[in-house]
This record gives C-alpha cells, sequence and structure tokens, in this order.
C-alpha cells in the first residue's frame, strides 16, 4: 500500500489550467523563450541562464534571475500514470543530510516542498557558512518540472509569490521520443540546431 501511495502525482489541483502547462495545453500566444523542453514567458525584468555541465558542453539547467531572488529550472521524463517528486523529495532530503545539511518539509501553494540549510565550502573543503534553497516540484503529463529558488523570495512573501508565479508560468515540452523516467529533457540554446533524434 505505501509503495502505490508513493507514485501518486504532485501537482495543484488548477495544475492544467495555471500552470506549470504542458506544451500541448497552452492555448494562449504570450511570447515565450523556446530552449527545448522548458519554455520561459519572455519578461524583461528576468535574466535567462543556462548552466552547461563541464563535462559535455550541454546545458542541463535554465536559472531564471531577478534583482533579489533566483529560480533554476529542470524538467525530466516521468511516466505517464506516476507521479515521481515524492520520491525525488525523500532523496533530496537524505543527500542534503548527508552532506551536513539541515532539511524542512512542509507543503507550499505548489505542494509539497523541501527548505533546506546547505553547508558552503570554500575551495579547500572547509565549511564557510550555509545557504538556504526551496526545492519544489509538479508531476505533469510525462513529465517532472523541479524548481529551485534562492535568494529574497525564501523570507519575502510578496517575492516568493513572484517566484511561485513564475514556475507556474513554464511551459514543459516533451517529443514523442521514449525516454527514461528521470531522464533530463534536452536544454537546447534558442537558434540552435535541434539535435537528430
Amino acid at each position: 500500500l505505501a509503495r502505490e501511495t508513493m507514485n501518486l502525482k504532485s501537482a495543484p489541483l488548477d495544475r492544467a489550467t495555471a500552470g506549470p502547462l504542458d506544451s500541448s495545453e497552452l492555448n494562449h500566444a504570450a511570447p515565450y523563450l523556446d530552449l527545448g523542453a522548458i519554455r520561459v514567458p519572455a519578461i524583461d525584468s528576468i535574466a535567462v541562464k543556462l548552466e552547461v555541465e563541464e563535462a559535455t558542453g550541454k546545458p542541463i539547467a535554465v536559472t531564471l534571475e531577478t534583482n533579489d531572488w533566483n529560480l533554476q529550472l529542470q524538467a525530466f521524463a516521468a511516466p505517464r500514470s506516476e507521479g515521481v517528486w515524492i520520491d525525488i523529495k525523500a532523496q533530496l532530503a537524505q543527500s542534503i543530510l548527508a552532506q551536513g545539511g539541515q532539511v524542512e518539509e512542509r507543503i507550499g501553494s505548489l505542494g509539497p516542498e523541501l527548505v533546506a540549510k546547505l553547508p558552503v565550502a570554500d575551495q579547500a573543503g572547509a565549511q564557510i557558512g550555509t545557504r538556504l534553497a526551496r526545492f519544489v516540484g509538479v508531476d505533469g503529463p510525462r513529465w517532472f518540472l523541479r524548481g529551485v529558488i534562492s535568494g529574497a523570495a525564501l523570507t519575502d512573501p510578496k517575492a516568493a509569490a513572484d517566484a511561485d508565479d513564475l514556475f507556474r508560468s513554464i511551459v514543459v515540452h516533451r517529443d514523442e521520443v521514449p525516454m527514461p523516467p528521470r531522464d533530463l529533457l534536452p536544454i537546447i540554446l534558442p537558434g540552435a540546431a535541434k539535435p537528430n533524434a
């Protein structure tokens, strides 16, 4: 019984209308920056940065930056009928605790989330402080979207609401290419040639 409950999808009840949306659910023509699996609303006050894996040169995350808070996004493949956030959230909490961090689980506007105090180390590996991060996740149709929120959106209620709104404004596009669950969906630079499937 416990195994069955862990596979439930975790998403706001109004996800299909209030977001984050699947590209098939998008019914308005607002301008979006197409980054492959992740489509970001074009907002002048938000800088879009891609985080690249050094070994491969492939983009692995999209970070949206405002003056005082950031939202890092990653989209993953997921089964059509099962959610993955509940499992991922538990693994994430274990990983943070194993690194000497602290973690608090709570229910936010997007559902279950983690607020973590992560150790920050200098180049020699000595801990020089901590940083706060809020991990949110939403299971969509055949995908899972994870966000990591940092900065003022952890302490300022208005910034926190803005971060949630921004997360909900993301559109996830998953093509028909079969992928193992939890594989990172491809992030593509705007204007870059699409890789051959």
